[in-house]
């Protein structure tokens, strides 16, 4: 798994199918508090890719916003006027 894969490091699991088959898959994450570097508030047309960026110079990197905001569903961060905390570089 690439480096900046938000599963990097996950356990891999074994997970039986219906049909008796079995496919390996990444281990749920389990987001803990993450380190922040501050807070950016929310603009109309802002997109989660294009906050992630600007904030990490990686369109791909959304998921960090998200993890440095776990108290926030993660499809309404692009909410404007909210402000949403960047997580640390």
């Amino acid at each position: 798994m690439a480096e900046t894969s938000r599963y990097d490091k996950q356990p891999a699991v074994d997970v039986p199918l219906p049909d008796g088959s079995v496919r390996r898959m990444t281990a749920p994450r389990i987001v803990t508090a993450t380190d922040t570097r501050g807070t950016y508030d929310v603009r109309e047309g802002d997109r989660l890719d294009l906050m992630a960026l600007a904030a990490a110079g990686d369109s791909t990197q959304w998921w960090r916003l998200a993890d440095a905001n776990p108290w926030a569903d993660p499809t309404r961060l692009e909410v404007p006027g909210q402000s949403i905390d960047l997580p640390a570089k």
